[in-house]
């Protein structure tokens, strides 16, 4: 399947909304929630805004992925950089109808690929015990295992623990 990544904008505030109200229970599964008040479009849409302006400053990088005919597979994030813009935080979601078909792996190895024309050095990452094709993408697209939270946490009634991944950029 074709895919790109477009940065976030202002305009795709509507369809994002929609993307993420569809996959919620699918995303639920795998990560912790949002909170209810993430899905009350006004609430929404000052987070949107909010990214937009983290976007503009460079202490974020939001992109949405999608396909060549506009739909949203999901989204590919870099939140949480520094104030020199060095190291951020990974953040990733697949819609469920698109999940298991690779576009994960391919959209983080385009991000990545983005990134080498940023100051970006490291990228922080962290999944859930549970959540295996995540942890395979991360190590696919060269994250490293950090190491694995000794507490456990319920999710979805399975205990779980956090993962923590790292990618470092290498100078070619």
């Amino acid at each position: 399947m074709n895919i790109l990544l477009e940065q976030l904008t202002e305009r795709d505030a509507e369809k994002l909304f929609a993307f993420e109200g569809d996959n919620r229970s699918f995303f639920e599964k795998m990560v912790p929630g949002r909170g209810e008040s993430y899905y009350q479009y006004d609430e929404f849409l000052l987070r949107h805004q909010a990214l937009l302006l983290e976007q503009e400053k460079k202490e974020g990088y939001y992109y949405l992925v999608k396909n060549p005919q506009g739909t949203i597979l999901g989204r590919m994030n870099i939140g949480d950089v520094d104030a020199s813009h060095q190291s951020g935080f990974l953040g990733y979601r697949i819609g469920e109808s698109f999940a298991g078909k690779g576009i994960a792996k391919k959209s983080l190895a385009i991000l990545l690929q983005l990134m080498q024309k940023e100051p970006i050095q490291q990228i922080a990452a962290k999944t859930t015990t549970n959540n295996i094709a995540s942890q395979k993408v991360l190590e696919k697209n060269g994250f490293e295992w950090i190491s694995q939270d000794k507490e456990h946490f319920e999710m979805n009634g399975e205990l779980c623990q956090f993962v923590h991944y790292q990618w470092t950029k290498h100078c070619n």
